[in-house]
């Protein structure tokens, strides 16, 4: 079983170079202490926040940078872009009405990172 996350879970995507926090708003009406989250907390800069900076070529800024340095990966200010939700979640256990978000969940980012749980904010509530 994993872990059920929550606000001011430490997030790590595989191109940025530092971790970023999940928030969590109060809307879904359950908590672990904490807001606790579901697989639709996915949104940039309101649940997901930037990782430091962004090393993916994919991403268009760095690209840009890359070539401009001869080829030399320059890495740029990391803007998540997470358009779907997170996956798998728990699909028996549901917060808001969506299922909710464990610690073995991933999010993708369209750079082409994959955004992974580190530590789930809380270590008491375990969900399937």
């Amino acid at each position: 079983m994993g872990q059920q996350v929550c606000m001011g879970a430490m997030l790590r995507c595989t191109f940025g170079v530092a971790p970023a926090s999940l928030v969590v708003l109060p809307v879904n009406g359950v908590l672990t202490g904490t807001p606790a989250a579901n697989i639709m907390d996915n949104k940039p800069f309101v649940n997901i926040l930037p990782f430091g900076m962004c090393q993916s070529v994919s991403n268009p800024m760095v690209a840009a940078a890359t070539a401009a340095a001869l080829g030399v990966l320059t890495p740029m200010p990391c803007i998540p872009a997470t358009a779907a939700p997170w996956v798998p979640g728990a699909p028996t256990v549901l917060t808001g009405n969506m299922p909710a978000l464990n610690n073995s969940s991933k999010l993708m980012c369209m750079w082409g990172g994959v955004i992974g749980i580190d530590v789930p904010g809380q270590f008491t509530v375990m969900v399937p």
